[in-house]
């Protein structure tokens, strides 16, 4: 009698062994197939962030007034200006220090040719290639 008792639970052991080794390779297989979206996913959350991080100016008339925009690339992934604003009007008259675009971690000089009076304010806006506005500043000359 000892004995069937011992069989019996030796029966019971094993379902018991079998439903943990198939919860455990339930959750290898689910952490490997989060790693492997996680992978997957990282390269398509590239950002693209401009912050102007200080304006100057340069009093003058249309040929001589100069408004210089410092801005630097917060993001992960290279950001090109498609144009720039001031006081809500484009900016036809722009340049750059370096180039256009500002790789992730790099700063750039932007410098805006126009009219700057003496205790004006000056909205500075910039646009990525979408026309999406991506920086803003508002300075006194």
């Amino acid at each position: 009698m000892k004995m069937k008792k011992l069989l019996k639970s030796r029966k019971a052991l094993s379902p018991v062994v079998a439903a943990i080794i198939l919860i455990a390779v339930t959750v290898a297989v689910s952490i490997a197939v989060a790693a492997w979206m996680g992978s997957l996913t990282i390269g398509y959350m590239e950002t693209s962030e401009l912050t102007i991080t200080d304006v100057d100016f340069t009093i003058g008339d249309a040929i001589d007034g100069r408004i210089f925009v410092y801005v630097t690339n917060s993001g992960t992934s290279k950001f090109t200006v498609k144009n720039m604003r001031v006081n809500g009007e484009i900016s036809s008259t722009w340049s750059y220090q370096d180039s256009d675009t500002v790789e992730p971690g790099d700063s750039e000089i932007f410098t805006i040719t126009q009219a700057v009076a003496a205790g004006s304010k000056y909205a500075v806006s910039l646009y990525d290639m979408d026309g999406t506005l991506v920086g803003a500043y508002t300075a006194t000359a």
